[in-house]
């Protein structure tokens, strides 16, 4: 090492190290180093958390996605079920609406044969009366002619035809009435009026002037026309009016019939139903009223006086309820022998329950009973407490204990009682 000179005095002198500042360099180079260190480690502590943070954000991410794609995929098949089902439905309805339109078409096209059938046969039938009317009435007044006829006054000859064609329209007019909805029978009445007497001339004079055969066949002949023409005018009215046939107001009345006997055989039923029922009723609470009296005298007694006051004539649920608390103090069903017996009962299965096979039953201590308390009469008086105590050193029971204690007590007394009685 090269000596160095002192300024002040100008002597060559050798430099010394100082240990105290090496150890201080040291040791803020080892601190710094371990500082640099830290932070690395912290560094790579950071980064190494960063990267695991992202691991996890991004797995659940992919898990998110993977999610929300699968719940896509459910909503998907979900949409297309729904709309195959809408579909088959759509189609459904559309079959049944293709179906009743096309029964609804064929009624209508059977409705309209069953009417052009219905309206060709009515037009058959008028014709039918029509030409048997004209036949009648070509057969029957050559006989009325004949009738009326005399070569003094030849006009008579037309009398018959007026008679016919006065028939006829008489009938028209009931036509015309039944049409409008008019009163019709006395129109009816007049032509029957007509063909009758224009029977009877051909009766009569075919009888006196031709021969019996005759003398029907015209008559027939003149009540025959107006009487088959008024036929097709009665069945108009009666499909005017909607009547019934015969046969049909005879089946509404057997219907009809049946299902009155079949309601008075249902009410007879229920009213022997109803009679059993009271009859049951009635035996039954005249049973009950009999056990009552043989088990409850007293409260019977009561009770029977209690309905007497009260107005009633029997003794009701009511009544007696009332009647059993006023003698016994309770509801029916319990008594004050039965609660206590209730409770020993209760007390005898505790202890039975508490005991060891093979060992004697371990007798249950009064909780609120402690050491310092004064032990009861026959007792022990061993207290394993140190004999050191001071007045007032335990608080006192609370009323409503020492309260409840006195009435278990009380309980327990009655309850051995009672077994000494049984």
């Amino acid at each position: 090492m090269t000596a160095q000179l002192d300024h002040v005095n100008g002597v060559a002198v050798t430099p010394r190290f100082d240990p105290i500042a090496l150890a201080e360099a040291e040791a803020i180079r080892t601190k710094a180093e371990a500082e640099a260190d830290a932070a690395r480690i912290q560094a790579e502590a950071a980064a190494q958390v960063e990267i695991i943070r992202a691991t996890e954000e991004a797995e659940k991410q992919r898990l998110a996605n993977g999610r929300a794609a699968r719940r896509d995929e459910a909503d998907e098949a979900a949409h297309r079920v729904r709309m195959a089902e809408l579909e088959r439905k759509r189609a459904e309805t559309q079959r049944l609406a293709n179906a009743e339109a096309k029964a609804a078409e064929e009624n209508e096209v059977a409705a309209e044969v069953e009417q052009e059938a219905r309206e060709k046969s009515s037009a058959s039938w008028k014709q039918a009366a029509i030409g048997f009317a004209v036949v009648c009435a070509l057969v029957a007044l050559p006989v009325q002619m004949s009738a009326f006829y005399t070569p003094e006054r030849p006009y008579l000859g037309g009398v018959p035809i007026v008679l016919e064609a006065g028939a006829w329209v008489v009938l028209k007019g009931a036509a015309a009435a039944v049409t409008d909805r008019r009163p019709h029978w006395h129109y009816r009445l007049i032509a029957w009026l007509i063909a009758a007497g224009a029977a009877a001339v051909n009766l009569g004079h075919g009888l006196s002037s031709f021969d019996t055969v005759t003398a029907i066949a015209t008559a027939v002949a003149s009540i025959a026309g107006p009487g088959v023409w008024d036929l097709h005018e009665h069945g108009r009215i009666r499909a005017r009016d909607g009547k019934k046939t015969w046969r049909q107001r005879w089946a509404a009345y057997r219907a009809a019939a049946k299902h009155a006997k079949q309601e008075a055989a249902l009410q007879a039923k229920r009213e022997a139903t109803a009679e059993a029922e009271a009859a049951a009723a009635a035996a039954d609470a005249a049973k009950l009223a009999a056990d009552r009296e043989a088990s409850f005298e007293e409260v019977w007694k009561h009770a029977v006086k209690l309905a007497a006051a009260l107005g009633e004539t029997t003794v009701t649920q009511a009544i007696w309820i009332r009647a059993h608390k006023d003698i016994e103090g309770t509801d029916p069903g319990e008594t004050v022998a039965i609660i206590r017996g209730r409770n020993a009962a209760e007390r005898r299965l505790l202890a039975a329950r508490s005991e060891t096979p093979g060992e004697k039953p371990v007798k249950v201590t009064n909780a609120q009973r402690a050491i310092q308390v004064k032990a009861p009469r026959g007792a022990s008086s061993y207290k394993p407490v140190p004999p050191r105590r001071t007045r007032n050193d335990t608080p006192k029971f609370h009323p409503v204990a020492r309260a409840l204690a006195a009435e278990a007590k009380r309980v327990a007394n009655d309850a051995a009682a009672e077994e000494g009685r049984s």
